[in-house]
């Protein structure tokens, strides 16, 4: 398997940071949000959308003829967006927004206090060792971002390798990218980002001068892996349109731009990564998209040597390799669906010899090598496995099991090749985040750490459940549900008659399994009466890969309908009732929420999308656009095939706006966002403006500072969950009377 960040590095600290599907970016108070004096002066009552003109725009394909009178939003400077009607639209949906939430202002506070006392201000991962020493990270009171130490295994002082607040002071944005320490501890290579844009710059530092190098990479993507004795660091550099097409070897101490290309790939869908074998002796560099993939092999000690090339890539076919003892080991997709585990020798890398056969019920979607043992993880029946074997039986499983209905598990953080002890993380919709080790020996699992929620938390008054749904085609759709178990009483003591609020997540694309964790925040929700449920959706592989399949280029529907009909099955089980459900989802599952507030709008009470994909036709149409040709394999080419244009233009959220009522719709964006632009929910919100024919609130909300993640920082990052929330909670009827109401 490629591990991007060297086994001796920040990967406890790294991977002990928790992302949400579309929030982190930090600005200051006063850029968040602009608001105009005309703004300011009227009631929130009084004040009136932003209408966008109407601008003349029409293109053909394939002898279809689609009218856009929205195109004009799309900067055609862009990355760079300075055209004065685009920013000044984009203010004044900030300024209305402003105006129609303002009076929800204190709900927010309140939302947000309540919120941040769930979490333990002080806390810190749990330490683990790597090599000479042990790495942890810490959140000191009141900090927005982490600081990382290590100290000797052997005993010894603890050493600041980065302090992240430091790094982001004067900062509207800032995001820790790649972080990775040379094998024998001196340096230290990490990567920042301060826009949003995902364009990093890599700094080394003399962990034993506590200065940095001179040497500064710009603009690169992915990790930083050391090979050649620490001589010399492997990267990607990002292209004008953020793709990465090279993995490249930057000598410490040489000009970058006398680097040297390790590889450099021609098909611009594909991108490349790099990273090192669980012995580190091997670099591997690997190329692919969606649904295709190659790898090649150089030796970590001669990163310059000539690539093995481990087997041409064929349309469709997915693998992913480790080395162990000179031996080569594959987990691909070539003869079944749900991947196989083989071997081969490196003199015939290409001759894979099965030892783990792909199986119908178990998705194999993970394996990792160690000195003594090998673990695979995966999924049966949509629930994580994590399965310890040994080389000379690998038939011979021994299961690590957990005894709730719903969770999810797997390997944590171990970055040692001789493990005798297993870093574990698990968690449910109930039980918060829990750090296990799990002795290979005995088979004991001692419960190292359990997410701490400072204001209280008692489990024994919620409940999970994993039910079906039947969908319109007959497929048994899981969903995950949380609730209290005293529901009815709260929800009676609130005065809500029948069912109760639902409030119903997604995601449903590129074979993302939306796990069935723990949140402090959904909380704020389920305290009040909500249930919250997860639909595990075609498109993702919650069920193996056929269930992606199933979601993506021509069956892509099935994960909007499927959506739908979770909706409408709560809704018979009486989990809920029409128009109380209230949805989110993000970028992908952004676009999820235009495509079923189109096709049954009447069961949502609030919808929230963030960053959504909405224009797929605009976009997948411009191939100059950054990540266009990889997302072809995923919703098809329109360019070329009319067939996929056709398609795309039957469910696209944009081209689909038609005169009729709409739920209450939350949007928002990042003018620096490089994976979904901003004017896709720009044009969507001025074309729902235009035909929409109800009165409920259609607000907007761009991240002026920030890319796809929104605001960076835990609490800025939070205060906009808190702004979600507040919304969704309000329109429900749900929120305290604000002044003019």
């Amino acid at each position: 398997m490629i591990r991007p960040i060297s086994t001796h590095s920040l990967a406890l600290a790294l991977a002990a940071t928790t992302f949400a599907p579309a929030a982190e970016a930090t600005t200051t108070e006063d850029s968040r949000h602009v608001t105009t004096s005309a703004a300011a002066s009227t009631s929130a009552a009084e004040i009136k959308p932003p209408v966008a003109e109407k601008r003349a725009h029409t293109y053909t394909v394939h002898g279809i003829t689609v009218e856009d009178p929205y195109d004009w939003l799309y900067d055609k400077s862009y990355p760079v967006v300075d055209d004065e009607d685009v920013l000044n639209h984009v203010k004044a949906e900030n300024a209305y927004f402003e105006a129609k939430m303002g009076g929800q202002k204190a709900f927010t506070e309140a939302l947000f206090t309540e919120m941040r006392a769930r979490i333990k201000e002080d806390d810190s991962t749990v330490p683990q060792k790597d090599g000479d020493y042990i790495y942890w990270s810490e959140f000191e009171e009141g900090a927005q971002y982490r600081k990382h130490y290590r100290k000797p295994a052997a005993g010894g002082q603890a050493e600041l390798l980065i302090d992240e607040n430091k790094l982001a002071e004067g900062q509207e944005y800032f995001s820790l990218g790649a972080a990775s320490i040379s094998q024998n501890g001196r340096f230290l290579a990490y990567s920042t980002d301060t826009s949003g844009g995902e364009r990093y710059t890599a700094r080394i530092k003399d962990l034993q001068t506590g200065e940095h190098l001179p040497d500064v990479i710009e603009n690169l993507r992915g990790g930083l892996t050391w090979v050649a004795n620490d001589t010399a660091l492997v990267y990607g550099p990002s292209t004008e349109e953020w793709r990465t097409l090279e993995a490249k070897l930057h000598v410490i101490g040489t000009p970058v731009e006398s680097d040297v290309t390790l590889y450099k790939e021609e098909d611009q869908s594909f991108g490349v990564g790099a990273g090192l074998t669980a012995q580190e002796d091997w670099l591997i560099i690997a190329t692919g998209d969606n649904e295709t993939s190659e790898v090649r092999l150089i030796p970590a000690a001669n990163p310059t040597a000539t690539p093995i090339l481990v087997k041409p890539r064929q349309k469709g076919v997915e693998y992913s390799v480790d080395v162990r003892d000179g031996e080569l080991w594959v987990l691909t997709n070539d003869d079944h669906i749900n991947f196989r585990l083989a071997k081969a020798d490196l003199k015939t890398p290409g001759n894979w010899q099965t030892v783990i056969a792909g199986s119908d019920e178990f998705y194999l979607t993970d394996f990792d090598l160690f000195k003594d043992f090998f673990v695979t993880e995966g999924r049966l029946n949509g629930l994580d496995q994590i399965q310890l074997r040994q080389y000379s039986a690998p038939g011979k499983v021994t299961p690590i099991t957990f005894p709730e209905p719903s969770y999810t598990a797997g390997l944590s953080n171990n970055p040692e090749y001789d493990m005798k002890v297993l870093r574990l993380s698990y968690q449910s919709m109930v039980t918060p985040s829990t750090v296990y080790d799990y002795d290979v020996k005995t088979a004991k699992l001692t419960t190292l750490k359990t997410q701490e929620i400072p204001s209280g938390y008692d489990p024994s008054l919620y409940v999970s459940e994993r039910l079906t749904v039947t969908a319109r085609d007959g497929t048994q759709v899981p969903v995950s549900v949380l609730m209290r178990k005293d529901r009815a009483a709260i929800l009676k003591k609130a005065g809500i008659e029948g069912p109760g609020p639902l409030h119903l997540y997604a995601y449903g694309a590129y074979g993302y399994a939306v796990p069935p964790g723990f949140s402090t925040s959904r909380l704020s929700l389920v305290d009040r009466g909500f249930a919250y449920a997860i639909a595990h959706i075609r498109g993702g592989d919650d069920l193996g890969r056929r269930w992606y399949l199933q979601g993506k280029l021509f069956q892509r529907t099935n994960t909007f309908n499927d959506f739908v009909d979770a909706g409408r099955g709560l809704i018979a089980k009486g989990y809920t009732a029409e128009g109380k459900v209230t949805a989110s989802g993000g970028s992908a599952g952004g676009e999820l929420m235009g495509a079923v507030i189109n096709q049954d709008p009447s069961q949502y009470g609030a919808v929230v999308a963030h960053v959504p994909f909405v224009d797929v036709v605009g976009t997948m149409l411009n191939e100059k656009l950054p990540l266009t040709p990889g997302e072809w394999q995923e919703w098809g080419n329109p360019i070329t095939d009319k067939a996929a244009f056709a398609y795309m233009l039957s469910y696209s959220p944009y081209d689909q706006v038609v005169a009729k009522a709409y739920p209450p719709l939350m949007v928002t964006a990042g003018l620096n966002d490089p994976r979904v632009t901003y004017w896709e929910p720009a044009k969507w919100v001025a074309k729902l403006r235009e035909l929409k024919t109800d009165d409920n609130l259609l607000v907007m909300k761009t991240n002026m500072g920030a890319g796809h993640g929104g605001q960076s920082g835990r609490w800025n990052s939070l205060k906009e969950t808190a702004e979600e929330f507040a919304f969704i909670l309000w329109q429900m009827g749900m929120a305290p009377k604000s002044e003019g109401e």
